[in-house]
Parts: structure tokens; C-alpha cells; sequence
């Protein structure tokens, strides 16, 4: 009977850390999903130009991969609850500083510094402390179940974050201007944050680290520079087309409103949900590899289709075609690259991933924003869907015989 009560505790304390995971997370992908569609308009509203916002948007999206590489390094010596309590102090200060502050070279500085992020995806600082936490508390064959349950419920809560960027716009019967409502969601973004910290108060702390497992990687090294690499290649592209120079996009090109964009945020981000289970049910049947790379190609193809779309419904399929098929590779990709190094390696690895993916996606905003100002509005989501196919190509030749233990 002890025996029993035993493994059902453990059970228990398995269960707990994911649970609080999952909801900070949703938290977070709230904040993130209306953040990403107001701050183009609320920068806008201030007086800034095209270029000045895709500038804001490199600004944060660099900063991003500055205190991620910093996470690499603690994330092997320090406790893993400890960074995540000190990132959403961190979010809690950016959204009461963007609701305060209105000059742009301090804005510029609070962007570098701080959580706001404009891709409204995984491109954060949370990202692969997360990674590893979930990775501690599973096994190998639930891992890539339990990473697409993770990514289904962050881009549920982006889905509803989208969808509460309408909300400035419904204030206005209440007195209360565009502006001031803008600033108000970013106070609620500091509200999210303090919520989210004290979920993740929650997490059991992490096992103190061997006195020899404290170096960043070892015998996977060469794996995961590759990978970076390539991952470096598709996030740059991707940063052609974050979700705030999206949004921008379909306010300059067809006159989207506020409330139709926060509409069609909502519903790009359900179809993003809705497809991680079916990445993870795909990847048992073809494999991790592949369900990355023939899901990716076709929404690339849809992107520019987008692009070059002559009106405004056309357009939003594509997009929404591009939504159903873009993010499979979220859940395959993080548990691919958790299973083809050692136990060891992992938290490293999840950084060492995502720092050189932070760093390219933070170089291409400022080059949309440059062609936005020059009037070549299609451009940047042309040259994403292109470089993407390219990635996806190298990924398949570099990567396909390389397999996962579980695909044997």
C-alpha cells in the first residue's frame, strides 16, 4: 500500500510542473497575441514611421537572443525556476514601461530589454528553460505528444490574444481613446506577467547539476551547430513576416481595421492550435523529419500566393491556408532535436537552438520595415516564403537519415 501511494505521488509531481507550464505559458501567449497586433498601430498612432517600427521590431527581437544566450550558460548552473521567476519580473516592467513611455529612443531601449515580443511565437527567453523543464518530466515517447500539447496551448492563448486587440476599439463607447486603451492592454501585459511568475513559483526546483554536466554541450555539438544553422536560416526568414509586419501589411495594403485583423489573428492562431496534434499524429506515421518539411513547403507556396493575392479575401485564405500548415514543425522540431542528443545536453541544446534562431529573426524586421517604407509591401512575405522552401530542402538532405530513437 506504500508502494502504491508512493508512485501515486510521483505521479502527482509529474503531473504538477507540466500543469503550471502550461497554464504560464497560455498566460504569456495572451500577452504576446494582442501585443503583437497593437504595437504597429500604437507606434503608428504615436507618429512613428514603417521603418522606425520594423527598427522596434529588430530591437526586441535581438534583445530576445542576447538573454537567451545568457540562459544558455545559467541554464546549466542555475535553477531553472530561479530564471523563469526573473523573466517575468522582467515582462512585468516592459509592459508597465511601454504603458508609461512615449519617446522613441527609450522605447527603442525598452524593447531591447524587455519580453515585448512582436512574432507573437517562440521566439522568447522562455522558451527553452521551459523546453527543459518539460523534457525532465516526461518520457521518450510522450515527448513529442507532450510538445505538441504545449504548443496547442500556447497558440490557443495567441488565438485569444488576437482576438483581445479588438479591444481598444470597443473602449471608445467608454470615453477612453485608441491610445489610452493601447496603453491599458500593456498594463494588462504586466498583469499577465505577475500571474504567470507566481505559476511558475510553483515548478519544483531543478536537480543540482554533476560537477561534470555543467559544460554546454558535449558529444551532440556538432548536431546541434548544424541544426542552429539551418534553424538560423528559417527563423531570418520568418522575421520577414512577424506578426506585427503582418498586421502592418494588411493595414497598408487593403485597409484592414482594427477589429477585422483582430478577427483574423484569432483565426489563424485556432487553425496554428489545431494543427500541433495533428503534427504530432503525422510525425508517428512519417517521422519527425518529414512531417517538418512536407507541411512546411506548402505554406511557404501559400505565403507568397498571399503575397500577390489581387484582393483582400484572397489574400486572407491564403494566409489562413499558410496558418493550418506553417507551425507543425513547432512541436516536431523541439522534440527532434530533445531526442537526438544526450540527457545531458538537452537544457544546452534547447538554448543553444534558439539563440542563433533569436539573433536571425531580430536582422530582418528593419529590412521589411525598409521595403514597407519604400512601397514594396509584397516583398517581404515573397522572400520569406522563398528562403523557408530553402530551408526546408537543407533540412531534408542534411538531417533525413538521422532519426530519432523512437523511429528506430
Amino acid at each position: 500500500m506504500q508502494a502504491i501511494n508512493a508512485r501515486e505521488t510521483r505521479s502527482v509531481l509529474r503531473i504538477h510542473p507540466a500543469t503550471f507550464l502550461f497554464a504560464a505559458r497560455a498566460l504569456r501567449d495572451i500577452g504576446d497575441g494582442f501585443v503583437a497586433v497593437l504595437l504597429p498601430i500604437y507606434l503608428l498612432a504615436l507618429g512613428f514611421t514603417a521603418l522606425e517600427v520594423g527598427v522596434i521590431a529588430t530591437a526586441s527581437l535581438l534583445g530576445s537572443a542576447l538573454l537567451t544566450i545568457c540562459v544558455g550558460f545559467l541554464g546549466a548552473r542555475y535553477d531553472h525556476r530561479q530564471l523563469l521567476l526573473a523573466g517575468a519580473s522582467l515582462m512585468i516592467a516592459t509592459g508597465v514601461a511601454f504603458a508609461v513611455v512615449h519617446d522613441y529612443a527609450l522605447l527603442l531601449v525598452i524593447a531591447f530589454t524587455g519580453t515585448i515580443n512582436p512574432s507573437a511565437g517562440s521566439v522568447s527567453v522562455f522558451v527553452p528553460l521551459e523546453h527543459a523543464v518539460l523534457t525532465r518530466e516526461v518520457t521518450q515517447r510522450e515527448r513529442t505528444r507532450m510538445f505538441a500539447r504545449y504548443s496547442l496551448v500556447g497558440a490557443f492563448a495567441g488565438a485569444i490574444g488576437g482576438l483581445a486587440s479588438a479591444v481598444p476599439d470597443l473602449l471608445g463607447p467608454i470615453g477612453l481613446d485608441r491610445i489610452d486603451g493601447i496603453r491599458a492592454m500593456f498594463v494588462l501585459y504586466a498583469l499577465l506577467g505577475l500571474l504567470g511568475g507566481l505559476l511558475y513559483a510553483r515548478i519544483p526546483r531543478s536537480p543540482a547539476p554533476d560537477a561534470g554536466t555543467t559544460a554546454a554541450l558535449g558529444p551532440s555539438r556538432h548536431i546541434v551547430f548544424k541544426l542552429a544553422a539551418l534553424f538560423s536560416l528559417d527563423a531570418f526568414a520568418g522575421g520577414f513576416v512577424v506578426q506585427s509586419l503582418l498586421a502592418l501589411w494588411l493595414f497598408e495594403r487593403f485597409g484592414l481595421s482594427l477589429s477585422e485583423a483582430a478577427v483574423f489573428f484569432f483565426w489563424s492562431g485556432m487553425l496554428s492550435a489545431l494543427s500541433f496534434p495533428v503534427a504530432a499524429w503525422l510525425s508517428q506515421r512519417v517521422g519527425l523529419i518529414n512531417t517538418m518539411v512536407f507541411t512546411h513547403i506548402p505554406s511557404s507556396i501559400a505565403l507568397m500566393l498571399a503575397a500577390l493575392a489581387p484582393t483582400l479575401s484572397l489574400a486572407l485564405f491564403f494566409l489562413l491556408v499558410r496558418a493550418a500548415l506553417s507551425q507543425m514543425d513547432v512541436p516536431t522540431r523541439s522534440s527532434y532535436v530533445m531526442a537526438v542528443v544526450t540527457e545531458a545536453e538537452r537544457a544546452a541544446a534547447a538554448s543553444f537552438t534558439s539563440v542563433p534562431r533569436s539573433l536571425a529573426a531580430s536582422a530582418s524586421p528593419v529590412l521589411a520595415g525598409a521595403l514597407f517604407a519604400a512601397s514594396f509591401r509584397a516583398w517581404p512575405l515573397i522572400i520569406c516564403g522563398a528562403l523557408k522552401i530553402v530551408y526546408d530542402l537543407l533540412l531534408l538532405m542534411q538531417f533525413r537519415r538521422l532519426k530519432p530513437p523512437e523511429e528506430g
